[in-house]
């Protein structure tokens, strides 16, 4: 990563280079990035190629002025980490789904960052509604933070019986979140790579989320979270309260996507193939 692709970066952020690779300093980039670069999926109904080349997803965040899923948004926030100094390794995850059932392998790509100041944390801006700061990758006990009360712990043994470590400290990892697993990691470091054909699941499968719906959402400077699917808006604030509403017209689609989410769309995205909601 350059020196001018750093600036890039960091300016569409609104933070200045820190001096050094702290955990105070992730901690802010951090809940800069969820407040600045949304959690969409607008490639897989736009046509758009997913390229997990470290290039491609710098040109879309920092040029294109767009945001992507975990695969993209953690695989160029990670780039950007290592660039200013820390020790980054790319965790492979599966999302638990209806009935505490696990996704596929490589379903969710989440950060391991070791920090200047001796600090490992659990970093993950490519989640959706999550926590808005690196969670302590090593703490087991509950960890407060605006987006609900964590915990990171040793998982148990998966539907196959499998414990996906076989000496002490190797095995997998659950992230909960108020009381609801949210998602299974390895600890093993990969590459991202490795995530290629999740990613393709995700963006082609017909028995995946993204494929059956439009999502762009971001974490608003007051705690809040702002929303938009297909044509509905909806806007929660920072005490759960919310209000939604339907956008009736394809300029008021494309005037929130350019004000609320920073992003100018040429055309206003739709689900590409509706059939697979039925």
């Amino acid at each position: 990563m350059t020196s001018v692709q750093i600036d890039a970066y960091l300016r569409r952020l609104g933070i200045a280079r820190p001096a050094r690779p702290t955990s105070e300093a992730l901690r802010e980039l951090h809940l800069r990035h969820l407040r600045t670069i949304p959690f969409e999926n607008l490639s897989v109904h736009l046509g758009e190629e997913i390229a997990l080349e470290e290039k491609r997803l710098l040109d879309k965040v920092t040029e294109a002025r767009r945001g992507g899923f975990c695969y993209e948004l953690n695989g160029a926030f990670g780039t950007l980490l290592a660039a200013l100094g820390y020790e980054v390794e790319l965790l492979a995850g599966r999302v638990y789904g209806d009935e505490g059932r696990l996704g596929i392998p490589y379903d969710h790509l989440a950060l391991r960052v070791r920090t200047a100041d001796g600090g490992i944390w659990l970093a993950d801006v490519g989640f959706g509604a999550h926590s808005h700061c690196p969670l302590d990758y090593a703490e087991r006990g509950e960890q407060d933070d605006p987006g609900g009360r964590f915990r990171v712990v040793d998982a148990g043994p998966d539907p196959a019986g499998v414990r996906g470590g076989a000496a002490p400290g190797t095995g997998d990892l659950d992230v909960v979140r108020d009381g609801t697993p949210q998602y299974r990691l390895e600890t093993r470091p990969r590459v991202l790579g490795d995530f290629a054909a999740g990613a393709w699941w995700h963006s082609t499968s017909p028995r995946s989320h993204f494929t059956r719906s439009l999502v762009c959402s971001r974490l608003t400077e007051d705690g809040g979270r702002i929303t938009l699917s297909g044509r509905r808006l909806k806007t929660t604030t920072v005490d759960g309260t919310h209000e939604t509403r339907e956008l009736e017209t394809d300029e008021e689609v494309l005037t929130v996507y350019r004000e609320r989410f920073g992003m100018a769309l040429s055309c206003v995205p739709t689900v590409r193939n509706p059939d697979l909601n039925g």
